[in-house]
């Protein structure tokens, strides 16, 4: 049996394929290594309400390193285990920020909010194929700063949706710029994830390490892109996906097949198991 005691799953480009679903094989290996006393957690940058279907069809997937790392939740008692949100005055500086550029702003905790109008034409910022994800999950005020303004509240995770690759670029200088001391990572096309400084989901591996009492040497990561640095750097063994960042699969220590081809399932039975 494998000294590793958990093992980390990106979601996007990870355990889940280019369709956005979990294979038959990935569930099934999920499973097994629940039934051999091992922990499968999801490490992903997504929210707790996006994640909902996903735990409810697997139900061996408790534990959660949500939002990048800013919060661990447990989704069998339905608690936050640790949490490390945004101020509510460093939210409003990046959205002020972030009206520089047409942008759709997405605000992650508990629960997702998203613009209405901007949900609408998600393929503007190159997040199509979410949209019917965000239409289940996300909640949509008519207007996302008015909404904000009038009851703010801290959040584990901004993320600004832009046109393009160069508009993102000029958002993230101008937050450099402004003296925000905020953690910054690509992701997606031209998608900028903002949280709380040193918040990274090496962090939130270490924090849900220690309510379980883990050694991080004993956990696996597994991912595709930047936002999964911290916990690969983090962990006992690295692993890339074979659709991963070429610069991810540097920083591995192993790579397995890509997310169409049973990379989950091989990292956890080669390696977990």
């Amino acid at each position: 049996m494998s000294k590793y005691q958990l093992i980390a799953l990106d979601m996007d480009g990870t355990l889940l394929n280019s369709k956005k679903e979990i294979s038959r094989e990935s569930i099934r290996m999920i499973k097994k290594a629940a039934d051999a006393g091992k922990y499968v957690v999801l490490n992903t940058g997504r929210g707790p309400s996006e994640l909902r279907d996903y735990a409810d069809l697997i139900p061996e997937l408790r534990y959660m390193n949500c939002t990048s790392g800013a919060l661990i939740y447990d989704w069998k008692e339905r608690k936050t285990i640790y949490s490390n949100p945004l101020s509510v005055e460093m939210i409003r500086q990046i959205m002020d920020i972030a009206k520089e550029e047409d942008t759709m702003l997405q605000f992650l905790s508990l629960e997702s909010f998203v613009q209405k109008d901007r949900w609408e034409k998600m393929d503007q910022y190159h997040m199509g194929i979410y949209k019917d994800m965000f239409r289940i999950v996300a909640k949509k005020p008519e207007d996302i700063y008015k909404f904000y303004d009038t009851a703010p509240f801290p959040m584990e995770k901004l993320n600004i949706h832009h046109t393009s690759a160069e508009a993102r670029a000029r958002t993230e200088k101008r937050i450099r710029d402004n003296g925000l001391d905020v953690s910054m990572v690509y992701s997606e096309i031209a998608s900028l994830e903002i949280s709380a400084k040193g918040v990274d989901k090496g962090i939130g591996l270490k924090k849900l390490c220690e309510y379980l009492g883990i050694s991080i040497e004993n956990v696996i990561a597994v991912g595709d892109a930047d936002n999964d640095l911290g916990a690969l750097r983090s962990v006992g063994l690295a692993i890339a996906m074979g659709n991963a960042k070429e610069n991810i699969k540097r920083e591995a220590d192993v790579v397995v097949a890509d997310c169409d081809h049973e990379g989950c399932a091989e990292a956890i039975e080669k390696y977990l198991l």
